[in-house]
């Protein structure tokens, strides 16, 4: 597996990570608890060293299950993990990144991951009730004291990246990043990174499954899964979203490659620094996930797309109005 280093502080990880929440959470299924680490390290085995998580995905068995599939080979894989909510009766309850609630969540994260240090902490969403300075300020005495090695954002917006970058160096930032959602090429973030040295890590980099050409207008969303709260998931909209898809698909057909391998591929292929981290439950789809990497895309590819897709309108946000309001702060 090639690797790619994030931000300008060393944090060296597989160009292709996991991400680790759909396994037990999100998408109204789970895997086992057994199954769950058995894939996590059968990504290991493969070369994935980076593990996405957070304490609000299950909440907190998504963690339990990703420390213990990674404690037998913790100085070889990196562990990213989120703060940034209250957790009340075992649901998600509103927003929280408080400096003594941060702290709290940092040592109940050290302790279901069961390792002494949080490789890459991240703040989930931003907390417009709390300065992003004090934020950066409680990662920061984190980082002094040894219990957190990397700061990072999710979702943020670029003047927030500065103020908190100017407190303490961001080393990356996580946002949504795919070919349906393109929004860090124009809302500043993708400059920011580059200015500041800070890497990119691209979550639903396959579109939530859309974008692999497994779902259509005609795909019943399961009860429980997140998907069928999101505008992009109505059967007006994935028929119209097809186009796209289509267009995956004609490419991969010349590279003898499949739609979600493009997708991954074209996504690496914006920046020597942005990691995506795809999830799945199954062997089959990690090994092709994987196999992106060695997916080449030339000049003339990338061209082609950029004019093809220039020309394709993405039906639906990508989150409801509530959520959308949550991003980019």
């Amino acid at each position: 597996m090639q690797t790619r280093t994030l931000g300008t502080h060393g944090l060296k990880v597989s160009a292709l990570g996991f991400g680790c929440m759909g396994l037990n959470f999100g998408y109204g299924t789970a895997v086992s608890n057994d199954e769950g680490i058995a894939l996590i390290r059968q990504a290991v085995e493969r070369g994935v060293t980076f593990f996405d998580t957070a304490e609000v995905y299950g909440p907190f068995t998504n963690e339990e299950m990703v420390g213990e599939a990674l404690r037998p080979v913790r100085d070889n894989v990196v562990f990213a993990t989120k703060f940034g909510f209250n957790i009340v009766d075992g649901k998600q309850a509103g927003l929280n990144s408080r400096p003594d609630h941060i702290r709290t969540v940092a040592d109940a994260s050290l302790k279901r991951l069961g390792v002494e240090v949080i490789d890459l902490f991240y703040q989930h969403r931003v907390d417009p009730d709390v300065p992003i300075e004090d934020v950066a300020g409680a990662v920061k005495d984190l980082i002094a004291a040894g219990k957190v090695r990397h700061f990072g954002l999710s979702e943020p917006g670029a003047a927030t990246v500065r103020k908190a970058h100017a407190v303490h160096p961001v080393t990356t930032l996580q946002n949504e990043y795919s070919l349906w959602t393109r929004g860090p090429e124009t809302n500043g973030i993708l400059e920011t990174c580059e200015e500041l040295g800070i890497g990119l890590v691209a979550y639903s980099p396959l579109g939530k499954g859309f974008l692999t050409g497994a779902m259509s207008k005609d795909t019943t969303i399961a009860e429980g899964d997140f998907r069928a709260s999101l505008p992009r998931f109505t059967p007006k909209a994935m028929q119209a979203n097809q186009t796209l898809v289509d267009l995956l698909r004609r490419i991969a057909e010349t590279k003898a490659a499949t739609s979600a391998q493009i997708a991954l591929a074209w996504l690496m292929a914006q920046k020597p620094w942005i990691v995506p981290i795809p999830g799945t439950t199954k062997l089959h789809r990690l090994e092709e996930n994987l196999a992106a990497a060695e997916v080449e895309l030339t000049p003339a590819d990338l061209a082609d797309i950029q004019t093809a897709a220039a020309g394709i309108t993405v039906e639906g946000d990508r989150y409801p109005a509530h959520l959308m309001t949550t991003v980019g702060r």
